[in-house]
């Protein structure tokens, strides 16, 4: 037999408490039952485990040696009956959540920071996919959840949470001849003049018309890309303020200034499920956790 869950209980129990008797009332059994056990394992193992010359009996170099190992397997088992009990009240095997890329810089691993700690043998997959496809992915269900912008129409389809809100923020890089070509100072006809750099999913009918102005665009899926694109003067773009902040403070990039109206489009930012299928546990547990990062 060796070391199993109740042997090891009691081992670290007798070393915890310094006695059988001590290690029994922690236990809550008789002190002949824990000293059986001890004298079973140490038979079983041909080790002596505990000096019984004293008063006490006290721990040998051979139970010092084996006590880190025991305390590892009592935390992994104690671990697995968690993640056991979890799994009976509906946590899942893994947790997926999509993200639009514009919101990858937006307070959402903290949620999921505390996630872990509750819930340390959930996996969990993180995947950045742009906003329409992010839904896609949910609504096939291969993500249990969105994080995205608020959308231009209701869905029946889908439930959400508002958890933020971000003000995107029409940029061009500081050299851009637009920027010449208007004297420095822009109307919405500048911007349908020139190159437009979309951050948008990969089906071509899945443009948000709320973030595409310009008659000539370019299209991406990733906002990384788009924002080398822009800041290599290859047109002007939408992107978060709070992504692009950095790169406006060190000169890379301008929040374009228009002389008839205000640079930003202030948008909510929701996460989003599907009403066709139930939430999980953790799914649940990140939106009750995100959801207090609101305001």
């Amino acid at each position: 037999m060796n070391f199993s869950s109740d042997n090891v209980q009691v081992f670290l129990a007798v070393l915890d408490h310094g006695s059988f008797s001590a290690a029994a009332r922690a236990l809550r059994r008789v002190p002949s039952a824990v000293s059986m056990a001890i004298a079973n394992l140490e038979a079983e193992l041909a080790l002596p485990l505990f000096d019984r010359s004293g008063r006490e009996p006290q721990p040998t170099a051979a139970a010092r040696s084996l006590e880190p190992q025991a305390r590892l397997l009592a935390a992994q088992l104690q671990a697995l009956q968690v993640q056991a009990l979890a799994l009976t009240q509906g946590l899942e095997s893994r947790l997926t959540l999509a993200i639009a890329p514009e919101l990858l810089a937006a307070p959402w691993s903290g949620p999921l920071a505390t996630l872990a700690a509750e819930y340390p043998q959930l996996e969990v997959e993180v995947l950045a996919a742009p906003q329409a496809d992010a839904l896609a992915l949910l609504h096939s269900g291969r993500a249990h959840l969105a994080l995205v912008f608020e959308r231009p129409s209701m869905d029946g389809r889908e439930a959400f949470q508002e958890v933020a809100n971000e003000m995107m923020v029409a940029v061009v890089a500081p050299s851009h001849p637009v920027l010449a070509a208007a004297g420095g100072r822009l109307r919405e006809d500048h911007l349908r003049s020139t190159r437009q750099i979309v951050v948008a999913g990969r089906d071509l009918a899945t443009s948000d018309p709320r973030f595409v102005f310009a008659r000539h665009v370019w299209r991406t899926d990733n906002a990384l890309a788009a924002l080398s694109l822009i800041t290599a003067g290859l047109g002007w773009g939408w992107l978060p303020r709070n992504f692009a902040r950095p790169h406006v403070a060190a000169g890379a990039l301008v929040e374009i200034p228009f002389e008839n109206l205000t640079n930003g489009l202030d948008l909510w930012v929701d996460v989003v499920w599907s009403r066709e299928r139930p939430l999980g546990l953790g799914a649940q547990r990140f939106v009750a956790l995100i959801g207090r990062k609101k305001g």
